[in-house]
């Protein structure tokens, strides 16, 4: 239980302190990216160290830089499925979401034993 509550106040005084910066940088959209996924991103980290330990950490962050690399290909596949070969919302983020899936696991297979 806890361990829930620490989350809860890590996550909302990171996920603070993030908002405060998007609201001070221009233009707003630029802004926006950093609304929520580097704040949890950050909470979860403090967390592992403590609970953890550094080197628990470490993998974790690895394993966090793979699912951003395969977002990046998602969303680079999406636009072109939307923008070039005009497909409807829903087919273009189902094929997507295969993309991610394989850059992410074919990302934890290759460098998996790294972290």
């Amino acid at each position: 239980m806890t361990e829930y509550v620490l989350r809860f106040i890590a996550g909302g005084l990171i996920v603070s302190v993030f908002a405060i910066l998007g609201d001070m940088l221009r233009p707003k959209s630029f802004g926006g990216l950093l609304g929520a996924a580097p704040s949890v991103a950050l909470a979860t980290l403090s967390i592992a160290v403590v609970q953890h330990g550094a080197q628990y950490a470490a993998a974790e962050s690895w394993t966090m830089m793979y699912g951003a690399a395969a977002l990046a290909c998602y969303s680079i596949a999406v636009c072109h499925l939307l923008m070039r070969f005009r497909f409807a919302a829903l087919p273009a983020t189902i094929v997507a979401f295969v993309v991610w899936l394989a850059v992410a696991f074919a990302l934890l297979a290759g460098f998996g034993g790294a972290a």
